[in-house]
């Protein structure tokens, strides 16, 4: 996996960018109030492609992580379903984007530059725990746009908070502000809190629907575990050690 970097790259962005679009046009054709729901799961991706094809520093976390949130996503799918060729399609190609992706050549051109590792002053243990929580925060952003955007019978007030703190920390996780662990955190938290007042399910039509309960603990879940890295290290400043 150490060579091919370029090709690799521009086919994982390809991959996002069909995503992107496909979202994108679900979100005018999708069954009535789901609309906003594929449109932000559009948005999602199209953060993934810009950042991947522009070289952001994060850009490769966050496209590992939209890969592994897809792959989640098809296995659950399957584990319900069956091995619907749709499914298999969907989960493959998001595995690829994130083996497309692995590696120390391919960070070169990302997360392993010197000039960004120097601008926001990281040392490898500080770049490996940012990488972790990017990761852990792209594998969470889909469920909690399907869980806050998903239509329901039930108030949304909190699953919009959710949103919007998830949405806000990670804008400013990959701008290195330290807030924006705070805000990922209050995010898990409002998840959690909202739970209590969220229907089961997201009627699709035709009988199908989407379960909100489990889409908002697996968004718990993982929005905790993209603030875990940075806690210790939160609490010792805290306490000054």
């Amino acid at each position: 996996m150490g060579k091919l970097t370029g090709e690799r790259r521009a086919l994982a962005a390809a991959v996002i960018g069909f995503y992107m679009s496909i979202f994108f046009l679900m979100s005018f054709l999708a069954p009535d109030g789901w609309g906003a729901a594929f449109g932000g799961l559009s948005g999602v991706y199209a953060a993934a492609f810009v950042g991947l094809v522009a070289g952001y520093f994060w850009g490769r976390w966050f496209a590992i992580g939209m890969g592994i949130s897809g792959l989640i996503s098809a296995l659950m799918s399957i584990w319900q379903m069956g091995p619907e060729p749709m499914l298999l399609i969907y989960g493959g190609s998001h595995a690829a984007i994130s083996l497309m992706l692995w590696g120390g050549k391919m960070a070169e051109g990302f997360d392993g530059r010197a000039e960004w590792r120097e601008r926001f002053h990281l040392d490898e243990h500080a770049t490996n725990r940012l990488g972790k929580s990017v990761i852990r925060v792209g594998v969470s952003l889909p469920y909690i746009v399907l869980y806050a955007l998903a239509p329901r019978e039930s108030a949304m007030g909190g699953a919009l908070l959710a949103l919007g703190l998830a949405g806000v920390g990670a804008w400013a996780l990959m701008r290195m502000r330290t807030w924006g662990i705070l805000a990922i955190a209050g995010a898990a938290v409002a998840t959690a809190v909202s739970l209590a007042d969220t229907a089961q399910f997201a009627p699709m039509g035709g009988g199908v629907g989407l379960d909100l309960v489990a889409l908002g603990l697996g968004a718990t879940v993982l929005l905790a575990a993209a603030a875990a890295p940075f806690l210790a290290p939160a609490a010792r400043f805290v306490r000054g050690k």
